[in-house]
């Protein structure tokens, strides 16, 4: 591993300014911001995907196409997220079969994009509560970020049930494509920060009790990457892990002070743009709400559902989902 750099200089810890009361959104709204803002995070990151860092702010384009997608065109992270949610409202809750097999379908439906572990986990044939144990007994390695990336839907979902039940809900959905349990953590970690952000609450402030709740075995090393001190610089994996990604998402939330320049950080960060926008969006919609999601970022908006008869969703769709889901 590399060593770790200095921290740098420009690293400003928790200076986001607490809103005026007025300036609150209610928690529907931030409900409808969590999801719509993963969906536009995962957009807006797409085209620049496994590039350097800078892009966004060099060409200076926003929602542009690119990369094989269009302009406003959502990746797999909102496509599983959408699956997650609809299957959580199709059956009144967790049903991990179900969610399975709408994983493996949409896999067999020849997607854009699709993560390798992933793609393996999905078309290996096992059954649903074999499939990413099995793969990971095989390849000793699972702690991709492929299921933070589809988090917010269930994690808006879960969110009234409290700390212990959306976090553990967390982790069975992840578990599902990665057997590694570093990436269940890091999926519950994200949850937890929805639930209190959906609570009106600050989320970073909420980090030390929120870690508490990590497994043992990895509670040091989220510890780490989401100290304030941290920065992604300092990262010894690429941001297409489990941990440098959700570390930087908490990063862009904490060094930023609205919406679109936390999740602008995240793209400009380089690497897996499309999933560490993702889950910044996610976690910065939950605590700025729909109204901070810039409407020229939902209107290009629109998820492709391969395996679902050709449906697309837009922005409005998806915030009659997310609304369902905070009502669920």
């Amino acid at each position: 591993m590399k060593e770790q750099p200095d921290v740098p200089a420009d690293v400003r810890p928790d200076v986001r300014p607490a809103p005026g009361p007025d300036a609150r959104p209610d928690r529907l709204d931030r409900a409808v911001g969590a999801v719509v803002g993963s969906a536009v995070g995962d957009a807006l990151g797409a085209p620049y995907e496994f590039g350097p860092a800078g892009q966004l702010a060099a060409r200076g384009e926003e929602m542009r196409g690119g990369g094989g997608w269009d302009p406003g065109e959502a990746t797999d992270d909102t496509q599983m997220a959408v699956l997650v949610g609809e299957s959580l409202l199709d059956h009144g809750g967790l049903e991990l079969p179900d969610i399975f097999e709408r994983f493996r379908r949409w896999a067999a439906s020849d997607p854009k994009d699709i993560g390798l572990q992933t793609e393996d986990v999905l078309t290996s044939g096992e059954a649903w509560d074999l499939a990413a144990a099995l793969h990971f007994q095989v390849n000793a390695r699972a702690a991709g970020n492929g299921s933070l990336m589809r988090a917010a839907t269930s994690a808006v979902y879960f969110a009234a049930a409290g700390r212990e039940a959306t976090m553990d809900a967390a982790r069975r959905i992840a578990a599902l494509t990665h057997g590694d349990r570093a990436a269940w953590e890091g999926t519950a970690v994200l949850h937890e920060l929805v639930r209190v952000a959906l609570d009106g609450d600050d989320p970073l402030s909420a980090l030390p009790a929120t870690l508490e709740a990590v497994h043992p075995k990895h509670r040091k090393r989220y510890a780490r990457v989401l100290d304030p001190a941290w920065h992604p610089d300092m990262a010894t994996e690429f941001n297409g892990a489990v941990w440098p990604c959700l570390g930087s998402a908490v990063w862009a939330l904490r060094t930023t002070t609205e919406f679109a320049r936390a999740v602008r950080a995240a793209v400009d960060l380089g690497g897996d743009t499309d999933t560490v926008a993702a889950v910044t969006g996610t976690l910065a919609g939950a605590v700025y709400g729909r109204a901070a999601v810039p409407e020229r970022w939902t209107a290009p908006l629109h998820v492709p559902l391969p395996g679902s008869g050709g449906r697309v969703l837009d922005a409005e769709d998806l915030r009659r989902l997310a609304e369902r889901l905070a009502a669920g």
